[in-house]
């Protein structure tokens, strides 16, 4: 065998592993969150060998594990949310801190034990405001309570990155004419090519023209995390920042929701001479997740269909001003999400996603022209992700798999007046398939 070849298998091989394995103690992955904390006595003595149970209070889920000879212990990787922590040990009074998990965050369980009987229980509330002390990222994170109480214009999943400082939207139909519907990211004023997305922890960048290979609902996210600058170890190489999306996954209650929204131009305020173009936007969708098992098998599914249309105004230059006009520019996007998640044992989870997007969307390829040109894009995603802890050691594991299909077409219509008045363009991108994908 050629030895090269032996060389680049075994460390490719030792990669992975180093990857892959790392010390519990120090593991918060780019989809999940963890706890970390010190135990320590009255006198301030650290306190090993105590037992730490942590309870995720939506879905039962239970982590055990006990501190070490330095008094620390970490929970591993931890799907965001509430959780109760109970530290039991011998002749100390059990704690229970109350505790909430972010996306992306380290967040500190520290506890101090007081001497008596365990069957006594001492409960802390853990502070809404603080200072993470084992992470040096300047990062924010956005919650479930601000997701569904901040509106934002067109739901685009991105626009949320807006509510953090030196954030900026792009959109993507200037970086290529692929790109129309997806929105992509600036970092204090850094271009947005370069930014790197991720869902459940899998990539989903374009890392050709950048932006993002597909869109989810907005109601579908858990949390939405943003980070600026030293980025850690769990971040893949990017030059800008980074955007670490999770998604929702159903708990031992059922919940749902529906909604509808509707803009029209009809409710806009006229414009000076009372033009203005036409333009309608329906959304609708909804979501709705629970048990199978209760404390063992959950399920999830969010789903959500944009209807747009609009009159795109063209301005023509001279000699062609008595030719201005405009042409029908709709815009049309399903978005679709499922999960399943699997408690399989106390430190084992697992959980499977299935995503579905289609926007298409008609718009001139060249500004100020009669050019119309029809972007389609299909994408389909599949992930599956399973975190474990064995001894001391916290285990991610994420598989994902991506159809992406992009062609584009002419928009023009027997309708559409043909005046060109720069450069003409017009034709498929390639050959339009008989029948579009499913």
């Amino acid at each position: 065998m050629n030895l090269k070849r032996v060389f680049v298998f075994a460390f490719s091989i030792l990669v992975a592993t180093v990857c892959v394995y790392s010390p519990v103690w120090a593991q918060t992955t780019i989809s999940t969150g963890s706890i970390q904390g010190t135990v320590t006595d009255p006198s301030g003595a650290v306190v090993a060998a105590a037992n730490a149970s942590i309870t995720q209070t939506s879905s039962g889920r239970v982590v055990t594990t006990t501190t070490n000879s330095t008094g620390t212990y970490a929970s591993g990787a931890l799907t965001p949310g509430n959780y109760v922590v109970r530290i039991e040990a011998p002749n100390f009074e059990s704690t229970q801190l109350t505790l909430v998990v972010s996306v992306g965050v380290t967040t500190v369980g520290n506890a101090t034990l007081r001497l008596g009987a365990r069957a006594q229980v001492v409960e802390v509330a853990g502070s809404t405001v603080q200072v993470n002390t084992e992470q040096a990222t300047v990062q924010g994170v956005i919650d479930t309570t601000q997701i569904e109480n901040l509106p934002i214009n067109g739901r685009n999943f991105l626009d949320l990155a807006q509510l953090e400082p030196g954030v900026q939207i792009q959109d993507g139909g200037n970086f290529d004419p692929t790109k129309k519907g997806f929105s992509s990211i600036s970092f204090g004023g850094r271009f947005g090519r370069t930014a790197r997305i991720e869902v459940d922890g899998v990539d989903i960048s374009d890392e050709t023209v950048g932006t993002t290979t597909q869109d989810i609902p907005e109601s579908a996210i858990q949390e939405f995390q943003i980070g600026q600058s030293s980025l850690d170890l769990s971040t893949e190489l990017t030059s800008s920042g980074s955007v670490n999306v999770t998604t929702r996954s159903g708990t031992n209650s059922y919940h749902g929701q529906a909604y509808y929204y509707f803009r029209d131009q009809s409710l806009d305020a006229d414009l000076p001479g009372g033009n203005h173009s036409y333009f309608q936007r329906n959304q609708f969708g909804g979501n709705f997740g629970g048990p199978v098992i209760k404390d063992r098998l959950f399920f999830f599914a969010d789903g959500e269909r944009t209807k747009q249309d609009f009159v795109q105004p063209v301005l023509a230059g001279p000699p062609f001003q008595a030719n201005a006009g405009g042409f029908s520019a709709p815009f049309r996007e399903s978005e679709v999400v499922s999960r399943a998640d699997w408690q399989i044992s106390r430190n084992y989870k697992m959980f499977y996603r299935f995503s579905y997007n289609q926007n298409s969307d008609v718009s001139a390829d060249v500004t100020s022209s009669f050019q119309p040109m029809d972007n389609v894009t299909y994408s389909r995603d599949h992930v599956v992700g399973l975190d474990f802890i064995t001894g001391n050691f916290s285990h991610s594991i994420r598989f994902g798999y991506m159809k992406f299909f992009n062609y584009i077409q002419s928009g023009v219509t027997a309708s559409t007046p043909q005046l060109v008045t720069g450069e003409f363009t017009a034709g498929p991108s390639a050959r339009k398939p008989a029948k579009p994908p499913p």
